[in-house]
């Protein structure tokens, strides 16, 4: 059963993210690396979700996702070879979950099922997601 999720908000740069932006599944483009935290912590979402970039070396790519759940925000990445790294509505579409932390876990996501199928955002009448570009 997907979990209920606020708001959809899809970015391709985390850098885009707003102060609007706060308590929403923020779904981004963004590699997971840390240099994505700063923003992630300046606007708390209730989940961010990013790119694992191939992960890199030293875990590079997913960086972020410890660095989050100490500050107990959800965060998890999707697998790059399942969706375009820099565009969220691929990333939204087509993403695979493949890493995420304690945060985004206790809420019930898992790696290994796509993203959209683990989460519940509501819908349009036409039956599209509710999102926000």
């Amino acid at each position: 059963m997907p979990v209920a999720a606020p708001g959809l908000v899809l970015l391709d740069s985390v850098t885009q993210v707003g102060f609007g932006h706060a308590g929403q599944l923020v779904v981004t483009g963004s590699h997971g690396g840390a240099s994505v935290v700063p923003y992630a912590r300046a606007v708390r979402a209730w989940m961010y979700v990013f790119n694992d970039a191939g992960v890199g070396r030293e875990g590079a790519g997913i960086a972020a996702l410890g660095l989050l759940d100490a500050d107990g925000i959800a965060a998890l990445t999707v697998a790059h070879t399942s969706a375009r790294i820099g565009e969220a509505l691929d990333t939204w579409e087509r993403g695979v979950v493949s890493h995420l932390n304690a945060a985004a876990r206790r809420l019930g996501l898992s790696a290994g099922t796509p993203l959209r199928e683990q989460l519940d955002c509501g819908q349009e009448s036409d039956g599209s997601p509710r999102a926000r570009l």
